[in-house]
C-alpha cells in the first residue's frame, strides 16, 4: 500500500486573522514497501505532511491517495478509519501518548478501538511489547513508571499492535541515548525488511544515509530536492545551505576532495568509504 500527494497544499486556521500557510503544491510518492525520509529545517512542512498521510489533517487543496482511497478538502472517505488504521503514525515523544493504568491495557487499547476481541488484543499486545523489546515483568507496571525510553516503546507497541502496513515516524529517536536510539533505528530496520513500509522524520542524516532508500528534502513549505540518499548528499554545499548537512563521512570525504584527493563520488557510509580508499 502505497500514498501518493498530488499538488497539496495546506494552510493552518484558514479563513481567520491567524491563518498560517504550511505546505505550496507539494508532489510526494510513498511507494509500497519502501523506506523513504523527509527532511528539512525545522517549519519547513515536514509534521504537517506526516499528518495528512494518515487523514489526521485534510489537505486545503490537492489530493492525498492512500490505498486507493482520496482525501481531498471536499472529500474524507466514508471508511477514514481504515486508512488511520493501516498508516501508525508515530509523534515526536511518543511516550507522551501513553495514558492506560497498565502496561498491557496501554497497548490494547488501540486495537480494541478497531474492533479487535480484548483476548486477540492483549495477545497483540503481548507480541508487540516483546519485539520492542519490553519484558513481560512490565506488562502489569504502570507505564508511568518506566523510563522515558521505555515509555516510548511502549508507545510504539501501541501503534505497532493496530497492525499497520505503513509507519510513520516523526523524529523517533529525539531525546534518547546513543545507545537507544541506535536500537530504535534498528527496530525499525527490521519492520522494514518484514516488509514494512517506514517514513521517517528526521534531523539525522547518518540515519538517512544508512537506512532510506528515497529522500525528500523540504524548504518552506515546498519540495526542494528529492532521490536517492547518495543523489542527494552529492550536493553537500546546498544541503549545508539548507542547513541539514550531509553524514559525517560524506563531509570528510568532500573535505579531503577539496584538499586534492581523487574522490569522483562521495561515499554516504563508512562502507563505502572503505570502498573508496581501496579502490
Amino acid at each position: 500500500m502505497g500514498i501518493t500527494l498530488k499538488n497539496v497544499s495546506y494552510t493552518y486556521q484558514a479563513g481567520t486573522p491567524f491563518e498560517g500557510p504550511a505546505l505550496f503544491g507539494v508532489n510526494l510518492d510513498i511507494k509500497d514497501g519502501s523506506y523513504t525520509a523527509l527532511i528539512g529545517h525545522t517549519g519547513s512542512g515536514k509534521s504537517t505532511i506526516l499528518q495528512l498521510l494518515n487523514g489526521l489533517l485534510v489537505p486545503s487543496d490537492g489530493t492525498v491517495t492512500v490505498d486507493q482511497l482520496e482525501i481531498t478538502s471536499a472529500s474524507l472517505p466514508k471508511n477514514i478509519k481504515h486508512v488511520r488504521k493501516q498508516v501508525g503514525l508515530v509523534f515526536q515523544f511518543a511516550e507522551n501518548q501513553v495514558f492506560e493504568e497498565t502496561v498491557l491495557k496501554d497497548v490494547a487499547f488501540g486495537p480494541q478501538n478497531f474492533g479487535v476481541s480484548q483476548e486477540e488484543a492483549e495477545r497483540l499486545a503481548r507480541e508487540k511489547l516483546a519485539l520492542v523489546g519490553i519484558s513481560e515483568d512490565l506488562f502489569e507496571r504502570s507505564p508511568f513508571e518506566l523510563s522515558g525510553g521505555q515509555m516510548r516503546r511502549v508507545a510504539i507497541a501501541g501503534i505497532l499492535a493496530m497492525e499497520p502496513t505503513i509507519l510513520v515516524l516523526d523524529e523517533p529517536t529525539a531525546g534518547l541515548d546513543p545507545a537507544g536510539r541506535k536500537e530504535l533505528m534498528e527496530l525499525f530496520h527490521s519492520l522494514h525488511q518484514r516488509g514494512m513500509t517506514i517514513v521517517l522524520v528526521t534531523h539525522v542524516m547518518d540515519d538517512v544515509a544508512n537506512f532510506a532508500d528515497y529522500v525528500y528534502a523540504m524548504e518552506n513549505g515546498r519540495v526542494r530536492m528529492n532521490g536517492t540518499p547518495s543523489e542527494l548528499f552529492q550536493e553537500v554545499q546546498l544541503m549545508e545551505e539548507m542547513q541539514l548537512g550531509v553524514p559525517k563521512i560524506t563531509k570528510f570525504a568532500y573535505e579531503l576532495r577539496e584538499r586534492g584527493m581523487n574522490v569522483s563520488r562521495l561515499p554516504i557510509t563508512l562502507e563505502e568509504f572503505e570502498e573508496m580508499l581501496h579502490e
